[in-house]
């Protein structure tokens, strides 16, 4: 019996698995040098791209004095930003 889709998350399309991580930790890269982790809420689907809603959220940036982290309590990404999502990800090593 072959495996179908449903059965199978490594054949899944990019939206289903971000579908599916509603409600678990999510960790984001970001074009600008940013990674975000955090609780993923919804999704928020535009003309083209798709916002993420998210909270309880680390912020992690580099900048020339060194790493920064900041803790949100909630925040909007813009979809055209996002380079990577990884589910259940936990961010950069400290």
């Amino acid at each position: 019996m072959a495996a179908t889709a449903a059965s199978n998350p490594s054949q899944l399309l990019p939206l289903e698995l971000v579908d599916k991580c509603i409600g678990s930790r999510i960790h984001i890269v970001m074009k600008n040098d940013k990674e975000i982790v955090g609780l993923y809420l919804r999704l928020l689907p535009l003309l083209i791209n798709s916002d993420m809603v998210l909270e309880d959220v680390t912020e992690f940036e580099i900048t020339p004095e060194g790493r920064r982290i900041t803790k949100l309590d909630q925040i909007l990404l813009n979809g055209n930003n996002i380079t990577m999502l990884i589910p259940g990800g936990e961010g950069p090593e400290v």
